[in-house]
């Protein structure tokens, strides 16, 4: 009898046991799509060398970086970052936000234009655009206020355009905000009409904070920055959109931080022809400024360069050549600087160009594009280069 009920004993703590798994299997409940979601980073592209916007270190990390920290943290999600130098817009949003290298680009400007519908925008988070730069207390108001001044503008932006057909201005046409500051500093313009968040940046950092910095807005002029996803990534758009808010106050803190300006907008009646937007490169750029160089007289060439081209021939050059070459072509090693072709080649430039790229210098690692790019494309890329010649680099 002893040995039955042993036996009997022994049974029922394994029908136990076996019940008491079954509850604790029962209790483990999968995780649902939005708890393993959010153990993921949320990741975001941004470029390493584009302050006041972004950088990869540590200590200025830069206003959309510090933007991306803080949203991650209200989604309760760690943060990784993409790095991926930017040399034209729409092209880095194809390779990286596009190509999944990231689930969002934050500082896209909020346009259905702006490769929709392949890309969907976050709500508003701030306004940037062009400002007029200027000595505090000067008063410069609307167009009118820029009558009998000297302005310095950046080749081929809108305010470029805005002011071409004004004789009463006298225009100071420089590479670049850093060029447009400098202009500025010494005396060469009484006003800066530049991308607004590198010169609030620069005033910031290498001026003191002596200038003035008003934003201003009109057709071309000012955008609404938004954070870019990918179509199908409507779920984190609302997400992040339903924490925007809570946000406000650090982005405000951030942009003075950093130096954007602020305040209400000068406003501008429309340009002839708004500015193409791109996000540029290192800090003279921005999220909407377009080519920063400065047309040149052309030895040779019958017909200068058109706009359209130079923008194309900039996006393939960046895409293919500045690995080796330089971003914009600024290279400070002369044998591989392309800014010195007329320098070297003179009248013989455009010939040395076509032979060079369409057979390529196998024995110095230059490779032969002719079976790559069309003969239109091959022109673009030399247009753009006729507006970076120099007589020297040194």
């Amino acid at each position: 009898m002893r040995s039955n009920h042993s036996a009997t004993g022994a049974s029922r703590h394994r029908a136990i046991a076996a019940l008491l798994a079954c509850a604790a299997a029962a209790l483990i409940v999968p995780a649902s799509p939005l708890q393993a979601d959010e153990a993921q980073p949320f990741r975001l592209c941004a470029d390493p060398t584009n302050l006041p916007f972004s950088s990869d270190s540590s200590s200025k990390p830069g206003f959309y970086v510090e933007i991306g920290q803080a949203l991650a943290q209200a989604l309760g999600r760690p943060i990784a970052y993409d790095w991926y130098k930017s040399y034209f817009g729409k092209r880095t949003v194809r390779v990286t936000l596009l190509g999944k290298q990231c689930d969002a680009m934050i500082g896209l400007p909020r346009s259905a234009d702006f490769m929709g519908p392949a890309v969907i925008f976050s709500d508003v988070f701030a306004k940037e655009g062009y400002a007029l730069v200027a000595t505090k207390g000067a008063a410069v108001g609307g167009i009118d206020g820029l009558k009998g001044k000297r302005v310095a503008v950046q080749f081929a932006s809108t305010p470029q355009n805005l002011l071409a057909s004004r004789d009463d201005i006298q225009k100071v046409t420089v590479l670049s905000p850093e060029e447009g500051m400098q202009a500025l500093d010494q005396g060469r313009a009484d006003v800066a009409f530049i991308w607004g968040p590198v010169a609030g940046w620069l005033n910031k950092t290498s001026y003191g904070g002596r200038y003035q910095i008003e934003l201003t807005e009109g057709e071309g002029l000012s955008w609404d920055a938004a954070i870019g996803f990918a179509k199908a990534s409507t779920e984190l758009r609302d997400r992040v959109n339903a924490v925007l808010p809570q946000l406000q106050g650090k982005i405000g803190e951030l942009a003075v931080k950093y130096g954007l300006p602020g305040g209400a907008p000068v406003r501008f009646g429309a340009a002839p022809t708004p500015a193409p937007v791109t996000t540029g490169t290192g800090s003279g750029a921005g999220v909407a400024q377009v080519a920063n160089v400065v047309a040149t007289e052309t030895k040779g060439d019958a017909v200068a360069p058109g706009l359209e081209a130079v923008g194309a021939g900039k996006e393939i050059f960046n895409g293919t050549c500045a690995h080796c070459h330089g971003p914009d072509a600024i290279q400070s090693e002369r044998k591989i600087d392309l800014r010195l072709l007329r320098h070297r080649y003179g009248d013989e430039m455009r010939e040395k160009y076509l032979t060079t790229v369409q057979e390529g210098r196998p024995n110095k690692g230059m490779p032969a594009w002719k079976e790559v790019y069309t003969e239109d494309q091959v022109n673009s890329i030399y247009s753009f280069l006729l507006t970076v010649q120099v007589e020297s680099n040194d």
